[in-house]
């Protein structure tokens, strides 16, 4: 029965593209993130939605 091994090639290069591939991933997602000022007025706007939503159930019931 053989098991697996790595041999000199195989372990240190998958390893290493592993590597490679996280940093990239890193890096994207660095620059792909968006800005606090887009998170700040995307919940301003949401939070304005909702409470638009309550006042019309409000109306809806008669309060």
């Amino acid at each position: 029965m053989h098991g697996y091994s790595c041999n000199s090639s195989g372990c240190g290069s998958f390893f290493m593209g592993a590597a490679a591939g996280m940093l990239a991933g890193a890096a994207l997602g660095a620059t792909m993130a968006p800005s606090s000022r887009q998170i700040k007025r995307a919940a301003h706007k949401a939070a304005k939605r909702v409470n638009e939503a309550v006042d019309h159930l409000a109306d809806a019931m008669d309060m």
